[in-house]
């Protein structure tokens, strides 16, 4: 009887353990609990995320393209520019060498084979395109190198004072067919002093100096090589086959030519005189 007692108190202990067990609530560590908010949240931070790096990458495209469209419009508009002052100074070199040398020939310092004088302007074709083309390109020479050297040139910037620098260039090549003299030397002396007092008076730049002795010897060494083969020839030369004023002359020229290429780079701005 007592063995049969203790062992329903037994089941019974047992049972209520079981049901104690079973209406106890879960641990965490046993779980892991989720929560709604939590993700919602998340999920609004990277679409959030996503949604900036789409715009910035719009706004970087929108950026590059329009970079790159000025960049286009200003290398036209550089383009355009070049090619309008390349033609400027070729028509004014043609034009000079044209009038230049018609007077040179009236005054018998030069001379061209008889049917070069039969043609409409009594001299040969191929000058003024070369001397455009020499004018041309000494005169867009000049702002690069003054760009390069870091040495903008701003005496005297004005159309006034380049057409007096013309002027004077003109001057000094009617001097070296009009002036008469005992010889050539005294003549030269003369001529290297007016191109000395022309590049003093609307340059003062070591660039335009430099530019200039460059220019008078490439075109005394062009011109010595076309009179030696026969093209044309001077008269009464002194200085191998040519004149000895003749590189002054070419060195004024290009004086010359340098200012109307700095001011047509300028944009026609006029500046004040810097004396």
């Amino acid at each position: 009887m007592n063995r049969s007692v203790g062992f329903c108190f037994d089941q019974t202990l047992k049972t209520s353990g079981v049901q104690a067990q079973k209406c106890q609530m879960p641990r965490l560590e046993d779980h892991c609990w989720s929560c709604s908010c939590a993700s919602r949240v998340e999920t609004k931070h990277s679409s959030g995320a996503n949604w900036l790096a789409s715009k910035a990458e719009e706004m970087m495209s929108i950026i590059t393209s329009v970079l790159s469209n000025a960049y286009g419009s200003l290398h036209d508009v550089r383009t355009t520019n070049l090619i309008r002052r390349g033609l400027v100074l070729f028509t004014v070199g043609a034009f000079l060498a044209l009038v230049l040398n018609l007077l040179q020939i009236q005054r018998n310092v030069t001379l061209f084979p008889e049917e070069v004088m039969t043609t409409l302007f009594s001299s040969a074709w191929w000058i003024p395109p070369c001397c455009g083309t020499g004018a041309a390109v000494v005169g867009l020479l000049y702002p690069c190198l003054d760009s390069h050297l870091g040495e903008p040139h701003k005496f005297k910037r004005e159309w006034a004072s380049v057409m007096r620098c013309i002027a004077v260039f003109v001057g000094i090549n009617h001097a070296s067919v009009k002036l008469d003299f005992d010889n050539n030397v005294q003549l030269s002396l003369t001529l290297a002093a007016l191109s000395l007092g022309l590049w003093w008076t609307f340059d003062r730049s070591r660039s335009g100096f430099g530019l200039g002795i460059t220019t008078a010897f490439l075109a005394t060494v062009i011109t010595q090589l076309l009179v030696y083969n026969g093209v044309y020839q001077y008269t009464s030369p002194d200085f191998l086959y040519v004149r000895s004023w003749l590189p002054c002359i070419f060195f004024s020229g290009g004086v010359t030519v340098g200012n109307i290429g700095r001011q047509l780079a300028m944009g026609g701005v006029e500046k004040p005189h810097m004396d």
